[in-house]
């Protein structure tokens, strides 16, 4: 433990507990400031595992995310907005954690300390070649991540990243992309939750968010694939239409009835003049990608 930076005892804050609460939280806001930087060293690692993950979820790869403590609950996190979010299927995007679901609220330390439990774990998700395991990892050691990603590697070939927050970790050796964000040591003595929570944490939005852009799930930065399933997206959805097409209020509301609420479609239909059926229909065609298929679209009287 000695060795990894995320484990590593600052002297200078030894006497924290005896400063004046706002004096507390300045240091610690200050410490959270630098994990934008630390990200950006790694910019060319995440596009290249983003490209590569998006290249086999085109092709109906599934993305995986796998890790222990906090690193699984971050994975958890990420992989439960997708489906609201970009519309995602059952399954498409996933969070594995060691010790099973109940681990995201309830600690199950030991868990973290069995790599044949991940492979377990995804064998049972019936991995393929096409998939993406993503191991998750602060020290870039713990087993289950490691487990996984070696596992899925070995097994099926399946494409492979390791996100850690220790230079030279086994995690990022045992991926095909390794990922290590470096943030040093922590205002607590080994707490990772924080700034290198907060570094995982914001690789995972790009992952996830970046692999959706490549796959047509947005138009512009507008979140054409969400799916309306309560009052607040319902209003985001037409609030959407609106922004993308201009169009009044009474076409946007005619176009999602014909479109059955699918945002994109909805676009699709006023902007290239097609009924539902055929915007569906030229969706379908380009793989979900909006502006190909209104390239295909007639063009609107």
């Amino acid at each position: 433990m000695d060795t990894l930076t995320t484990e590593a005892f600052r002297s200078e804050l030894a006497d924290i507990d005896q400063l004046p609460t706002l004096e507390i939280a300045k240091i610690m806001n200050g410490e959270d400031s630098t994990v934008p930087a630390a990200v950006a060293t790694q910019l060319p690692r995440i596009a290249a595992a983003i490209d590569a993950i998006a290249e086999r979820m085109a092709y109906g790869g599934r993305l995986f995310y796998a890790g222990a403590g906090t690193a699984g609950r971050l994975g958890v996190l990420d992989a439960s907005e997708c489906p609201p979010t970009f519309n995602t299927a059952p399954g498409q995007v996933t969070g594995v954690i060691a010790g099973g679901p109940g681990a995201m609220v309830t600690s199950v330390e030991g868990a973290e300390d069995s790599p044949r439990a991940a492979a377990a774990d995804l064998d049972a998700l019936k991995l393929t070649s096409q998939d993406t395991v993503v191991g998750i990892s602060a020290s870039g050691r713990t087993p289950y991540a490691i487990g996984a990603v070696s596992h899925a590697r070995d097994r099926c070939g399946a494409l492979t990243v390791g996100l850690s927050c220790n230079a030279g970790s086994a995690l990022a050796a045992a991926a095909e992309h390794g990922i290590e964000v470096v943030v040093g040591p922590e205002l607590l003595t080994g707490s990772t939750r924080l700034k290198a929570g907060t570094a995982q944490k914001l690789v995972l939005n790009m992952l996830s968010t970046i692999t959706m852009i490549r796959l047509g799930k947005t138009y512009g930065n507008l979140m054409v694939d969400v799916r309306a399933s309560n009052e607040k997206l319902r209003a985001r959805s037409r609030r959407i239409v609106a922004l993308a097409t201009g169009a009044p209020d009474d076409e946007i509301e005619a176009a999602l009835a014909a479109t059955d609420g699918e945002v994109k479609n909805a676009i699709l239909a006023l902007l290239g003049g097609v009924d539902g059926p055929t915007a569906a229909r030229l969706l379908a065609d380009t793989q979900g990608h909006l502006r190909a298929a209104l390239k295909s679209a007639p063009a609107r009287p």
